[in-house]
């Protein structure tokens, strides 16, 4: 899909970040428009999970700027955010271990006082990852790595998000769950969710994307097309294994 006209939802400038004494990311800049389903790709330690940490303000920013739908939010931190909008499933998935899956969908909404529509966006969320419709009375905490990964998306989008981060959804998965999880990935960027994927699986994340960013050593090297990336003999060399 193009989205050439539609808004830049973010816009990342210049980003720096740094931690013990590392310059982990030198200079990023990149944007995502409304709708996009664009995916950061790079190997380990190209820093990007530093990138999406310093997104939702889980570390302080060295430099530059970043922008949701034309405001700053540097250093706002993931509470804030939901409230404007942008949420994210963290690597790791955080979910509530001791609280059921409905109790976790239902603290994803901990924000709305729409009732009606809370328990509309939770059938939708069993729809959409059956599931955890069976499981909905069991702790979170007992489900496998992937039911644990549906359900942090699950939750993720019961705050309604313009747009959602995902920090590696498919590691340390099963190849079936990461079928399913990409399958979910796609289905919400249809329902007009704008997505940011940061993944390790770079076939798979460039399969589903419109755009990508390939990021080496704290910087972006590549992007493009996500078709284009996917073709690229510099691209499948160093990460397609091909």
């Amino acid at each position: 899909m193009t989205h050439h006209n539609a808004k830049v939802l973010l816009k990342v400038s210049d980003l720096q970040v740094g931690y013990g004494g590392i310059q982990a990311v030198k200079g990023v800049s990149f944007e995502v428009r409304q709708g996009e389903l664009v995916s950061l790709i790079g190997s380990n330690g190209a820093g990007k999970t530093t990138t999406m940490n310093a997104i939702t303000g889980l570390l302080p920013l060295g430099g530059g700027q970043i922008a949701l739908a034309g405001q700053n939010i540097a250093g706002q931190g993931p509470w804030n955010l939901v409230q404007q909008g942008l949420a994210m499933v963290p690597e790791g998935r955080g979910v509530f271990t001791r609280m059921t899956i409905l109790e976790n969908l239902q603290m994803g909404a901990y924000l709305r006082d729409d009732n009606a529509a809370i328990a509309d966006d939770i059938e939708r969320v069993f729809s959409t990852f059956p599931r955890l419709k069976e499981r909905r009375d069991q702790l979170a905490g007992t489900l496998s790595g992937g039911e644990q990964q549906m359900l942090a998306m699950g939750r993720a989008l019961m705050s309604r998000p313009q747009m959602l981060l995902l920090d590696e959804p498919s590691m340390g998965l099963s190849p079936i769950m990461v079928d399913k999880i990409f399958e979910v990935i796609r289905e919400v960027s249809a329902q007009g969710v704008t997505i940011l994927l940061v993944e390790q699986n770079a076939s798979r994340a460039l399969q589903i994307a419109d755009r990508g960013y390939v990021m080496e050593s704290g910087v972006i090297t590549l992007s493009g097309p996500a078709q284009d990336l996917l073709h690229d003999p510099k691209v499948r060399a160093a990460y397609l294994g091909a």
